[in-house]
C-alpha cells in the first residue's frame, strides 16, 4: 500500500505539490493523471525516497521507502527507461541490479521471458529501440518480485502488442493483491487498465474516484433515430432536453447550440439529445407515438471526463 499524507515539496521559489494526500490500496490498478506539470513526477520520486517532501510524508507499507527491509522485494519502480548504462547487455543490466539486491540469477532469466526480452537478453542496450527499453525498465521494476509497482509513462513506445501485453501485466499483478500506480499521458489505454484514478493539477488533488464512478458523473449524448424526428425534437426539448441533429454520417454535428425549432421536412433523422437519459427519451417517444428505431446513448470518454474536471 501506498500512503501520501498532507505532502508539499517546494523547489526554491516553486511548490510542485501543496498538501498532497491520497492512498494507493492493493488489489487494483491506480491511474495516476495530471497535465505537464501536475507534479505527478515530483510525487513519485517522494514516494521512492529520490527526493525529500518539505512537509508531510509518503509511506510505503506504512514506513518510508529508506526503512524498507528489503526495498527490491517490496517496491519496483520504473520512472526512466532511459537511465541505464548503453554499453551493457540487458542481462548484465538485471544482473547487476540482482545482485545489489540478493537476488538469485534465475529471476534474471525468468524476467526476461516475462518481458519477452530473452532473445535480446545478450544484446547491447544501445542498440535497444524505445519499446525494447521500455521493457527492460519494466523487467527492472519486476526483478525483486515486489508487492508495490510504480511506473511512470510505461507505455511509452510499445507497438499495440506490447500495449495489450503491459495492460494484461499490469490488471494481472493487481488481481494477485499488489499495488499498481501507473502514470500515463494516454487516456484511452488508461480508462482499459485503470480500475482508480488519482487526479491532480498545480500540486493539489482534483479526484480520488474510481474509473467507473467518474465517468458515469459526465452523461454523454444519447442518439437517437426516429422517422419522427422532427416531432421528437420538439417534444424533448419541451421535456426539458437539449436537441441538435446529427449529420447523415452519425457524426456530431458542429453546432453547439439547442435548436429552438426542427425542420419539419426531416422524414428521418437522428437527433443528439442531452439532459434526458435513454429511459426517459423512449418514454417521452412513447408518450407522444413516436417511433424509435435506434437508442444509443454515448459514453464520455475519460479524456472528456478528464479534459472538463482540470478546466
Amino acid at each position: 500500500m501506498i500512503e501520501v499524507i498532507d505532502m508539499t515539496k517546494v523547489y526554491g521559489s516553486t511548490r510542485a505539490v501543496s498538501g498532497l494526500t491520497f492512498d494507493v490500496k492493493p488489489g487494483q490498478v491506480t491511474g495516476f493523471l495530471g497535465h505537464n506539470g501536475a507534479g505527478k513526477s515530483t510525487t513519485m520520486r517522494v514516494i521512492l525516497g529520490l527526493h525529500t517532501p518539505t512537509s508531510g510524508k509518503a509511506l510505503i507499507n506504512g514506513v518510508r521507502k529508506r526503512d524498507l527491509r528489503d526495498p527490491m522485494r517490496e517496491v519496483g519502480a520504473m520512472l526512466d527507461a532511459a537511465e541505464v548504462q548503453g554499453g551493457r547487455s540487458a542481462f548484465d543490466h538485471l544482473q547487476a541490479l540482482a545482485d545489489a539486491g540478493g537476488i538469485a540469477r534465475r529471476r534474471v532469466v525468468q524476467v526476461l521471458e516475462e518481458v519477452g526480452l530473452a532473445g535480446a537478453a545478450r544484446k547491447r542496450i544501445a542498440g535497444f529501440s524505445q519499446g525494447m527499453r521500455q521493457r527492460l525498465g519494466i523487467a527492472a521494476a519486476l526483478l525483486g518480485d515486489p508487492g508495490v509497482l510504480i511506473l511512470d509513462e510505461p507505455v511509452n513506445g510499445l507497438d499495440p502488442d506490447g500495449i495489450r501485453w503491459l495492460r494484461t501485466l499490469m490488471r494481472s499483478l493487481a488481481a494477485e493483491g499488489r499495488t499498481v500506480l501507473l502514470s500515463s499521458h494516454l487516456m484511452t489505454e488508461m480508462s482499459l487498465t485503470a480500475d482508480r484514478l488519482i487526479i491532480i493539477g498545480h500540486g493539489q488533488l482534483i479526484e480520488d474516484t474510481t474509473m467507473a464512478g467518474l465517468l458515469a458523473r459526465f452523461q454523454g449524448d444519447v442518439l437517437v433515430r426516429s422517422p419522427h424526428a422532427a416531432r421528437l425534437a420538439r417534444v424533448l426539448e419541451a421535456a426539458g432536453a437539449t436537441v441538435r441533429r446529427a449529420q447523415k454520417t452519425g457524426t456530431l454535428a458542429e453546432s453547439e447550440t439547442a435548436m429552438p425549432s426542427v425542420s419539419p421536412s426531416w422524414a428521418e433523422g437522428e437527433l443528439l439529445v442531452t439532459g434526458l437519459s435513454a429511459a426517459a427519451i423512449g418514454d417521452v417517444a412513447l408518450a407522444n407515438g413516436c417511433a424509435i428505431h435506434e437508442l444509443a446513448p454515448r459514453q464520455t470518454s475519460l479524456e472528456e471526463a478528464f479534459m472538463e474536471i482540470t478546466q
